[in-house]
């Protein structure tokens, strides 16, 4: 097998995922809620998991186990995306995402502790530098007063349900087929649609023309595909690797596409934080070949 299979999946993430980044605010700005935008990403993973499904001849595993994972990664991911809005409701975004963007330090340390991965000299520098860079790329002006500290509480939420999700993919990979895990990864989010529309103000004027859901459905799939690659980055490699990796990764290409449309110079912060995000790209990517991950064969 390739061993460099991982980086192919991990790179393809992180760039479907900066786009989306980029383009994200384009439909809310038009007037469709960020929670409606969650309702359409959910039906989107509709897309990828037909695809997923079909290379497995549509032979999910529905053991206890499998199910449990599945579904915890899920409703991890998931679930820690509806609690971000909520978050982002009552605290300054410039705090929330330079906090929550730290989860990967949580996959390392779990990854580290109980699945033993290692990582050369080469990739903890790499590792390092990622971890430094994801707060800095997700640095904003204080431009909004601070409310109380319930927002501390949800970002804290956020924080642990992703980086345990990312570690939760990684173990499942193990014992189950990736196709399988983004199988019940989509299941889940559609199981979540009714709380994003009870979060949904729809006494507000709501745009549901050109530049409202499908405008979404087009820059939500992004987020769908890349979900699913990162699932089989998961597979092939080694999660307290690729998590930086593609958390570090992804703001860069959104800042540089950003620039592009909007014109907007970044803060020497952010600058700064691209840089390093590059340095780490590259000392991840000739990290030592990761091991045969043991389990199922896919």
């Amino acid at each position: 097998m390739n061993k460099k299979l991982w980086l192919v999946y991990a790179l393809v993430t992180t760039l479907f995922w900066g786009v989306w980044g980029a383009l994200i605010e384009l439909p809310e700005k038009a007037g469709f809620p960020a929670t409606l935008g969650y309702v359409v990403w959910a039906l989107t993973m509709l897309v990828p998991v037909l695809v997923a499904m079909n290379n497995i001849g549509w032979k999910v595993e529905f053991d206890r186990r499998s199910v449990w994972l599945g579904s915890a990664a899920g409703f991890l991911g998931a679930g820690g995306q509806l609690i971000l809005f909520q978050a982002l409701r009552s605290g300054p975004a410039y705090l929330v995402f330079p906090f929550i963007s730290l989860s990967p330090v949580l996959t390392i340390l779990m990854s580290y502790l109980m699945l033993k991965e290692r990582a050369s000299k080469r990739g903890w520098a790499g590792i390092l530098l990622a971890m430094v860079a994801m707060p800095l790329l997700s640095y904003q002006p204080a431009n909004s007063p601070v409310q109380g500290g319930l927002w501390i509480v949800l970002a804290l939420l956020v924080f642990l349900a992703w980086g345990i999700q990312a570690f939760v993919i990684k173990f499942a990979n193990e014992t189950m087929k990736a196709e399988s895990i983004f199988f019940y990864m989509t299941v889940t989010g559609l199981l979540l649609i009714p709380f994003a529309l009870w979060m949904t103000d729809f006494s507000q004027p709501i745009n549901w023309g050109l530049k409202g859901p499908w405008l979404a459905a087009a820059i939500q799939i992004l987020n769908a595909i890349g979900a699913l690659t990162l699932v089989y980055a998961f597979r092939h490699g080694k999660a307290l690797i690729v998590s930086p990796l593609t958390n570090a990764v992804a703001p860069v290409i959104t800042i540089i596409l950003s620039l592009t449309l909007y014109r907007v110079i970044p803060h020497p912060l952010i600058i700064t934080g691209m840089v390093m995000a590059m340095a780490a790209v590259f000392l991840m990517a000739i990290e030592e070949g990761t091991e045969e991950p043991k389990g199922v064969e896919k």
